[in-house]
């Protein structure tokens, strides 16, 4: 992004969702996902059609956000850490 987009967001107060090249760290949740999807999906396969790239792209993307443990999360599963976290939760009443 050029030096005068930027002055102009400046002062406005404000900031860009753009990622500038080079710069991962503006994103890292979504550089982490596209990290091992390269290294983990795309490096390891060869697809016949862009269709069964599409099939097994939802796949991978379906375990990596729900079945696969997270470090964030304490190595649990998002549906264990829900549970965990719905079981923790004080019980309240309707009245």
């Amino acid at each position: 992004m050029s030096t005068l987009p930027k002055l102009w967001l400046a002062t406005r107060l404000t900031q860009t969702a753009y990622i500038e090249k080079g710069s991962p760290w503006q994103n890292g949740f979504c550089q982490s996902f596209h990290g091992r999807f390269r290294d983990e999906f795309l490096a390891e396969m060869l697809f016949a059609s862009v269709a069964e790239a599409r099939v097994l792209s939802e796949a991978f993307r379906r375990d990596y956000n729900e079945a696969r443990p997270h470090q964030s999360l304490g190595y649990l599963t998002p549906s264990e850490f829900k549970q965990k976290w719905l079981s923790e939760q004080p019980m309240t009443t309707g009245d």
